[in-house]
């Protein structure tokens, strides 16, 4: 795979992913039930390629919110355990909160860089990682570390957005948004929603990681909603990448980009409401 450009600080990177992620958490669980009708087939598909078991023991890697990892506490149930980490602090305590809620006391967090864990090697039965993988600078390095705490035979699942073209939800503010905020393009290997859409780059890194039998499956993910400024509203207050990319604007211009996505945006509405395509690669390995 092509490296990270010379330019690109990780530590920077992870640190504002961070903030952005402590300052957005709570909008993004105001949103939990539009984003399971996204997201949802995507998850269940993965929880079903980890072949999570009752008993077992499951790593949920930037776990958010809480899901999957609140669903697969549920399916190991009170025998076994389920660790959520994340590398924000905040949302790891709406987590908490929410399995406090349903009772599942086979559930912890803790706070965690994905790409080095603190934890011992071979412990856990399964990990899983929704929609956090291509936001990580060395998702090779990442995956070498979930393998590290894999118990023999354990399994990896994770998923990630497809190509661009396949994903007008995200394609379309962005480009957008680079064109008003005169954003450089992303070069090869530089993380960010789509850095992982090509089914054999994901292949790849499983395999570069140590991993066997990769199984990479297509699942779609259309964004419904009842209309553009309804998809938008959601975009604006739970999609924090889609805020820091126009940081550097004015909050005028900050407007006049949202105004000329949502205009974008209607193309994707009709009579029976707003559809925007999506799609999401799920993939699996064994150790």
């Amino acid at each position: 795979m092509v490296g990270l450009p010379p330019t690109f600080d990780a530590a920077s990177y992870k640190k504002a992913q961070r903030e952005q992620w402590n300052k957005d958490g709570v909008a993004w669980q105001r949103w939990n039930s539009t984003l399971d009708r996204w997201y949802g087939a995507a998850s269940r598909q993965m929880l079903e390629q980890a072949g999570i078991q009752p008993g077992q023991r499951i790593l949920d890697i930037a776990a958010g919110t809480g899901e999957p990892a609140i669903t697969a506490a549920e399916q190991v149930g009170p025998d076994g355990y389920v660790l959520a980490t994340d590398i924000s602090e905040g949302v790891l305590e709406l987590a908490r909160q929410a399995a406090q809620e349903r009772g599942l006391g086979q559930f912890d967090t803790r706070a965690m860089d994905g790409e080095k864990l603190d934890l011992p090697d071979t412990s856990f039965d399964a990990v899983l990682c929704r929609l956090g993988l291509m936001y990580m600078p060395h998702p090779v390095t990442a995956l070498r570390e979930w393998r590290r705490v894999l118990k023999a035979g354990g399994r990896v699942a994770v998923v990630v957005f497809s190509t661009p073209d396949r994903n007008s939800w995200g394609a379309v503010p962005a480009g957008i948004f680079r064109r008003r905020a005169q954003l450089p393009p992303p070069v090869p290997g530089q993380p960010g929603p789509f850095s992982l859409g090509n089914p054999g780059m994901l292949e790849e890194i499983f395999r570069s990681a140590g991993f066997s039998t990769p199984d990479i499956r297509t699942v779609p993910a259309p964004h419904h909603m009842g209309s553009a400024a309804e998809y938008v509203q959601v975009a604006r207050e739970a999609f924090g990448g889609f805020n820091a990319m126009l940081a550097s604007l004015s909050q005028h211009e900050r407007e006049l980009a949202w105004q000329e996505v949502e205009a974008a945006m209607h193309a994707f509405e009709s009579s029976a409401g707003f559809e925007a395509p999506g799609e999401c690669l799920v993939g699996a390995a064994t150790k």
